[in-house]
C-alpha cells in the first residue's frame, strides 16, 4: 500500500511539473486543437437553442447546459486516461495526462499579451494597447485612458492567477486531470454566459454560481500566497496584506477582489474599474513597469501554490485513495 501511495504521488507530481514546463516553454496549443476553443464552440452552438420566453425554463436549460458541457469534456478524458494507464503503460499515461492538463491553465499566454500591452504603451502606441486589451479583459478599451489600460491589465493578471492557473491546479490536485478539465469548462461557461444582462441572466445563472463556488477556496489561498510572493520579491507585502483585508470585498464578485486587492497593495497602486470598484491606494502612479512586476508576482505565486498547496494536497488525496 505504501509503495502504491508513493507511486501515485510521484506520477501525479511528474504530470503537474511536465504540464507547467510545457506551458512555460511553448504556451498555448493551436486554436484548432485547443480544448478551451472547443468548449467555447459547443457553448456557442447550444446557447441560442436553449433560449425560452419562460425564465424558469431558461434557468433549467442553463443548468442542463452546464452539466452537459462538463460531462461532454470530462467523461471522455477520464475514460481515455483510464484506458491508456491500463493498456499502454505508465510513460504513455504521463505524456497524455500532461498534454491534457496543460490547456487547463495559461501562464505564458498571459505574460505574452500583457507584455505586448506594456511595450505598446512604452512606445506611445495607445491604440495598439487598446487593440490588445480585449484578449485579456472584457471591458471596452475605447473608453479607457492610459492609466485605466494599465490598471485593467494588472487586474487581469491578478484575477487570471486564480481562474487561469491556481484554480485548475487545485482541482487537479483533488480530482486529477478530469478535475482540472471540469474547472476549465466551468470557467469557460461563466465567461460566455455568466452575465447579468437580459440575454444571459437566466441561462447563465447556474454557470455563474458554479464558477463562484469553484473559485472560492483557490481565490483566498492564492491571495494569501500573493502576499508571500510580494515579500519574497521585495515588494510591499505589508501593504499587500493591509489592502487585501481592507478591499477584498469591494468587487461584485466574491472572489475577484482577493487577488486584485493583494496585487494592488503589493505594487502600491490604485486599481480601478470605473463605476464599479477602486482597490488600493494611489501611492505610485501606474506605469508599464507595474505590468512586468505583476507578472513576476503571478509566476512566483503559481510556484508557491504548486509546491505548497497542489503537491501536498495531491499527496494527501493519493494517500486517502490508496
Amino acid at each position: 500500500m505504501l509503495q502504491g501511495n508513493i507511486s501515485l504521488i510521484v506520477t501525479s507530481s511528474i504530470i503537474l511539473i511536465i504540464a507547467l514546463l510545457i506551458d512555460l516553454a511553448f504556451g498555448e496549443p493551436p486554436e484548432n486543437i485547443h480544448p478551451t476553443v472547443w468548449m467555447g464552440k459547443v457553448i456557442a452552438f447550444l446557447k441560442p437553442r436553449i433560449k425560452s420566453e419562460s425564465p424558469f425554463t431558461e434557468k433549467l436549460n442553463g443548468i442542463l447546459l452546464g452539466l452537459f458541457t462538463i460531462a461532454l469534456f470530462t467523461i471522455p478524458a477520464h475514460l481515455m486516461l483510464s484506458f491508456i494507464q491500463r493498456y499502454l503503460g505508465l510513460i504513455a499515461y504521463i505524456i497524455i495526462a500532461s498534454l491534457l492538463l496543460k490547456p487547463t491553465f495559461a501562464i505564458k499566454c498571459m505574460e505574452q499579451y500583457t507584455t505586448q500591452i506594456a511595450r505598446a504603451i512604452e512606445q506611445g502606441d495607445i491604440e495598439g494597447a487598446r487593440r490588445l486589451l480585449p484578449y485579456i479583459v472584457r471591458r471596452d478599451p475605447r473608453k479607457l485612458n492610459v492609466q485605466q489600460i494599465i490598471s485593467a491589465t494588472v487586474e487581469s493578471i491578478a484575477e487570471g492567477t486564480v481562474d487561469g492557473v491556481t484554480s485548475p491546479l487545485f482541482y487537479y490536485a483533488l480530482f486529477g486531470v478530469p478535475g482540472a478539465i471540469s474547472f476549465r469548462v466551468i470557467n469557460t461557461l461563466d465567461s460566455m454566459v455568466g452575465y447579468k444582462d437580459p440575454e444571459h441572466i437566466n441561462i447563465g445563472w447556474f454557470s455563474a454560481k458554479l464558477d463562484t463556488i469553484a473559485n472560492y477556496i483557490p481565490a483566498r489561498i492564492t491571495a494569501l500566497l500573493m502576499v508571500v510572493a510580494a515579500w519574497l520579491l521585495g515588494e510591499d507585502w505589508k501593504n499587500s496584506w493591509k489592502i487585501l483585508r481592507r478591499d477584498s470585498h469591494k468587487t461584485e464578485s466574491l472572489n475577484a477582489g482577493w487577488s486584485m486587492s493583494a496585487m494592488a497593495g503589493a505594487l502600491n497602486v490604485k486599481l480601478e474599474k470605473p463605476g464599479y470598484y477602486v482597490l488600493g491606494d494611489d501611492i505610485d502612479e501606474l506605469s508599464p513597469k507595474h505590468i512586468s512586476r505583476a507578472i513576476k508576482i503571478m509566476k512566483l505565486t503559481v510556484l508557491l501554490f504548486a509546491t505548497l498547496i497542489a503537491i501536498p494536497l495531491l499527496t494527501l488525496i493519493s494517500t486517502i485513495v490508496i
